[in-house]
């Protein structure tokens, strides 16, 4: 039996394929503050802004390709069980043939509706081209990006600590462990499993118990090590 390896990734991976991160050093975002354009009260002060923000990240995604690191993870399904469980909201893991993926804040290939059908659950769409003021659901509801913003829960979350808890191995890839609660799962590990976080600027890990071995490297040759370090261990 294959032994399951989860991974947690981040911004730093997709940064590589060319897509900018959310929130850079000046806590803006290609120029807007973050809050206006990812959060429910921006939606409501500018739905355009917000809903022209992410046709360019739509339009964008439809012209990077996934990079070395992605395509090693998807390389490691051949001796691993492997789930990989995403912060970023672009499709670059499926794209090189990852099977497993979970996204945490959504996905920029599908839009819901705005407003909250409790009863019934929000219906998701695929959506690959621009999403505009007038689009509606069945219900005549206005559809806004499936992104889970700053201020919203994370739906996905149970899921991926249920898939953690699994893992004989746990990688931590391209992230700053900073936005929550996605940066707390690494501590719903197993006792002793051995925890990797690649990284080229990695941020301090508190109150591990697990064996940790830090890569400090980017993602495109940080996974290609962990590749061979895996396959020699197992």
């Amino acid at each position: 039996m294959k032994k399951k390896l989860v991974v947690l990734t981040g911004a730093g991976i997709s940064a590589e394929s060319g897509i900018k991160t959310f929130r850079d050093a000046d806590g803006l975002w290609e120029g807007h503050n973050v809050m206006d354009v990812a959060s429910p009260e921006g939606w409501h002060k500018n739905m355009k802004l917000v809903l022209d923000f992410y046709n360019q990240r739509r339009r964008q995604l439809h012209q990077v390709k996934p990079n070395r690191g992605h395509y090693t993870l998807a390389e490691l399904e051949s001796d691993f069980d492997i789930h990989i469980i995403t912060q970023n909201v672009d499709n670059l893991h499926e794209q090189a043939g990852s099977t497993k993926v979970l996204h945490l804040h959504g996905e920029l290939f599908k839009v819901r509706s705005a407003i909250s059908e409790v009863s019934r659950g929000n219906h998701v769409l695929d959506w690959y081209d621009d999403l505009n003021i007038g689009d509606v659901d069945e219900n005549g509801n206005q559809l806004r990006p499936h992104i889970v913003w700053f201020g919203e829960a994370v739906p996905a979350f149970d899921e991926a600590i249920a898939i953690t808890t699994t893992a004989d191995y746990f990688a931590v890839i391209g992230t700053s462990l900073q936005v929550y609660p996605a940066a707390g799962l690494l501590h719903y590990t197993k006792l002793n499993v051995p925890v990797f976080y690649i990284d080229p600027k990695p941020t301090t890990i508190y109150d591990l118990s697990n064996p940790l071995e830090i890569i400090p490297m980017n993602a495109t040759d940080g996974i290609p090590f962990l590749k061979g370090k895996l396959l020699k261990e197992s």
